[in-house]
């Protein structure tokens, strides 16, 4: 090779002078490349190349197509063959009661001193699922839920899928004004709430709603059934509405993101099996962010035997064997570091909704027993992501393409990037 190593990461000189008989190639790459690859990309931009100026002199070089066509079929095709088996005839809830039946005593739900075993907690939501049959729910309708973190919460929100309706989740410390937009574009007709919600939606907001509040002490629901709502009685199915989701509005005005039960499923198996999730129970923090999509940890735990902590803070999880931190915001973790404060049975951290750098995946691995972290980015909840076990903390693009949406090749080297989400 003739060339030498340079500021580029890939370069190109012509050997034997100006008239060269051989061109020799420099790249400079984190992980190892063939050099076949390499080779392959060098042919592909010449063909390129030449074609272009036969063609379309005026076309810039950044245009140019550097990917052989084996390359772009395995990063577009091969790589997405994600197929897998799942229960795609069951919803959410469902899946939940199938837990409940096999263990009916176990813990699935903790929150300062309060426990609820599953068959408790689908007590619970049974009855208020029934209550709010009866006040008209249907498939595929939103019922709005703002609360504070509390059994209440989950209860409402599994009342909510058993009865069919899709749930509309409220976070009360959010501006009242954004709440009033959300529920004015959404149109739900009934809110399940607490004084929080109440105070944060004010008067104005539910003088149109069926207000169901879940603090009252004589519910109008306790005699109600304690058995599961049947979802063929109700007309519902998986291709029906689990809950509405409305983004965070920092690209203009907040939209509602329609999500089905059957694609809830799929993604919580992927999260089990990227996570390394055991059949054993365990614990999970729930920051108040989780109110944004609770849905994910509620069905993912609670389908396995898990115990679902309701918490302000990781260490008030306790001292469980095997815990998680889920849906947990890279500025959270970086508290909860500088505070030594993650707790050491902590295994999997799930991160999500901001920029996550290297360094904050080192100080994490340096003081917890962390052994794995992953990096989400949104659409159904999660669509792609990183999985960082110890000993290698490096933030990477994925499925990486350049401003111009060209696919650029795999491998760590290639920086620049934009996530593009389809399906």
């Amino acid at each position: 090779m003739a060339g030498q190593r340079g500021a580029h990461q890939l370069s190109a000189d012509p050997v034997g002078g100006d008239s060269g008989e051989a061109l020799g190639l420099t790249a400079q790459v984190v992980e190892p490349i063939s050099a076949d690859r390499v080779c392959g990309y060098m042919q592909q931009v010449l063909e390129q190349l030449a074609e272009a100026l036969e063609h379309a002199p005026n076309r810039p070089v950044r245009n140019l197509d550097i990917l052989p066509a084996a390359e772009r079929s395995y990063l577009l095709e091969d790589l997405n063959r994600t197929a897998a088996d799942y229960p795609s005839e069951r919803c959410i809830h469902e899946l939940f009661e199938q837990q409940v039946r096999r263990a009916p005593e176990a813990v699935a739900l903790v929150h300062e001193d309060e426990e609820l075993s599953y068959g408790e907690l689908n007590a619970r939501a049974n009855r208020l699922a029934h209550h709010l049959i009866a006040l008209g729910v249907r498939p595929d309708q939103p019922v709005a839920i703002c609360l504070e973190r509390s059994p209440a919460m989950v209860v409402g929100l599994l009342a909510i899928l058993k009865a069919g309706g899709a749930y509309l989740p409220l976070d009360p410390a959010y501006p009242s004004a954004r709440l009033r937009q959300i529920v004015e574009d959404a149109a739900p007709r009934r809110l399940l709430c607490d004084a929080a919600g109440r105070a944060a939606l004010g008067p104005e907001a539910l003088v149109d709603l069926t207000v169901v509040d879940l603090e009252t002490a004589t519910p109008a629901w306790a005699d109600q059934s304690a058995d599961d709502p049947d979802p063929r009685a109700l007309g519902l199915s998986p291709r029906h509405l689990a809950y509405v989701i409305y983004t965070s509005g920092s690209t203009g005005t907040p939209k509602g993101v329609m999500v089905e039960h059957q694609h809830r499923e799929p993604a919580a198996l992927e999260q089990r099996r990227i996570c390394g999730i055991r059949d054993q129970p365990h614990a999970v923090f729930l920051p108040r962010s989780v109110l944004i999509c609770p849905s994910m940890s509620a069905s993912l735990r609670c389908r396995q035997g898990g115990t679902l902590y309701l918490v302000e803070d990781a260490p008030g999880a306790g001292s469980a064997p095997w815990m998680s931190l889920d849906h947990t915001v890279p500025s959270a973790i970086a508290a909860l570091v500088d505070k030594q404060a993650v707790p050491a049975s902590t295994r999997v951290i799930n991160l999500a909704g901001e920029r996550l750098k290297a360094d904050l995946i080192e100080r994490v691995f340096e003081s917890s027993g962390l052994c794995k972290s992953v990096r989400s980015f949104e659409t159904t909840t999660y669509s792609t992501w990183i999985c960082m076990p110890r000993g290698e903390a490096v933030v990477e693009t994925i499925g990486p393409s350049d401003r111009q949406h060209a696919d650029l090749p795999s491998g760590r080297s290639w920086s620049a990037g934009a996530v593009r989400g389809g399906g």
